[in-house]
């Protein structure tokens, strides 16, 4: 068998990856970035503030501190933000940058790659929230037909 350069090892990977297989590591990938967590820090980090409307998907990606993530991700508590903000950036979507003030300031801002997966998820959340009322309204009428 011939030897392989690592640039010919992540090609032949790369080919080989089917999200369908069990062991493939795209699958791996696919569970993280589907967890709501990392969907919101996201989409927050891509945005300057709430949506004008459901299809406003303008905003310039901008570094967030934690404290600013934890308000804007309602719900979320100070673990899980620090964990998925922790899986972001070993993933490489995200980078985490210390300042040396008093106290301490920590930002989180969207790498390249980031930043091309931040306008899939963006595009996600606003078809979420433009057909909320017809998901409802389905959920309701299946509900009303199975009981």
């Amino acid at each position: 068998m011939p030897t392989r350069t690592m640039a010919q090892k992540r090609a032949q990977a790369k080919s080989d990856y089917d999200a369908f297989l069990a062991q493939c590591p795209s699958r791996q990938l696919l569970d993280r970035i589907s967890d709501k967590w990392v969907a919101l820090i996201l989409a927050a980090l891509g945005s300057d503030g709430p949506q004008r409307s459901a299809g406003d998907c303008a905003g310039t990606p901008r570094s967030m501190r934690y404290s600013e993530l934890s308000r804007r991700l309602a719900g979320v508590s100070q673990k899980m933000l620090t964990q998925t903000l922790r899986s972001l950036e070993r993933d490489g979507l995200v980078t985490r940058t210390v300042t040396p003030t008093v106290p301490i300031t920590v930002t989180y801002e969207l790498t390249d790659l980031g930043l091309s997966l931040h306008h899939v998820i963006r595009g996600i959340k606003n078809w979420a929230e433009a057909h909320m009322d017809e998901v409802l309204a389905n959920r309701e009428k299946y509900d009303t037909h199975t009981t």
